[in-house]
């Protein structure tokens, strides 16, 4: 399946957001981007969509001038005038770099690039500021049996914010952290049909109007996932990130081991349109 990625964020919370866009800020000594895409490729999808934006040219020069032999192990030899790389990362991808306007949002993104999807049924779309362990074949063996039009990825929030209830003169009845009450929110991971163009307006935000009407024609469907789920909103969050990678913490790094996790999913259908928002930060689950 195609692979369609929303590259165009300014990333105005992130420090050097006024030198690179979002996608490449770097974790490691590689741009979010890069762990996306790999992410997807290593479940077999390799043919991607990138949205750009904001300093689309930034990423376009990334892939331009990738070096295999600075991401991988290679053997230096006759003087540096023999090199052999032990793996590869990108030989075998495809990817079509789309112009997608500067303020665009995420469906105007979209409707950017349809021509670049007539030829698919189904395709998978994200954003590239979240990082998942999820076992992808088992995700997309249950968007299969749910037969939607759309399909994403429903995590809890683990955010420092409260949920607050007051009574009519102003008192609190009611007060608890936004973890537990509850709610899930949508980390992306989207599985489309082609016919989500049809409930797609010029102008409109993927996950509210959209969505509202899939959901009123029963044509939502939401993965409940509790295993890893983080994502970079703040410096802060690229911290977080760094710290983990510096670990050997990287969970979402699922191309080094062979763990499944589809056992923790809770299916659901029809989600809320509370759940349809923004991605924020995450923290992994024990």
């Amino acid at each position: 399946m195609k692979v369609v990625l929303f590259c165009g964020g300014l990333g105005l919370r992130l420090r050097d957001a006024d030198q690179i866009p979002k996608p490449m800020a770097i974790i490691g000594y590689r741009p979010m981007l890069w762990y996306v895409m790999k992410y997807f490729a290593h479940f077999g999808h390799k043919d991607f969509i990138l949205c750009l934006g904001y300093r689309g040219d930034l990423i376009k020069q990334f892939f331009l001038n990738y070096n295999e032999y600075l991401s991988n192990d290679f053997v230096f030899s006759h003087g540096g005038t023999k090199l052999a790389a032990e793996n590869s990362d990108i030989h075998d991808w495809k990817i079509t770099f789309a112009d997608t306007g500067l303020h665009s949002n995420l469906g105007e993104r979209l409707l950017a690039v349809k021509r670049y999807l007539e030829a698919e049924d189904v395709f998978l779309a994200n954003y590239c500021d979240g990082f998942t362990d999820l076992h992808l074949p088992s995700y997309l063996d249950y968007a299969r049996r749910q037969d939607k039009i759309a399909t994403f990825l429903s995590v809890r929030p683990n955010l420092s914010y409260h949920i607050v209830k007051t009574d009519a003169d102003g008192s609190v009845t009611e007060i608890k952290e936004l973890m537990h009450s509850g709610m899930r929110i949508n980390a992306g991971f989207f599985v489309l049909k082609k016919d989500i163009f049809k409930y797609l307006l010029p102008g409109e935000e993927l996950v509210v109007k959209p969505f509202q009407r899939l959901i009123e024609k029963k044509q939502l469907a939401a993965l409940e996932y509790d295993g890893f789920f983080a994502a970079m909103d703040t410096f802060k969050d690229k911290q977080y990130l760094e710290g983990l990678y510096e670990r050997g913490d990287a969970v979402w790094e699922v191309w080094k081991k062979n763990k499944s996790n589809s056992s923790i999913v809770r299916e659901t259908t029809d989600a809320p349109l509370q759940a349809a928002v923004e991605p924020r930060v995450l923290r992994p689950y024990a």
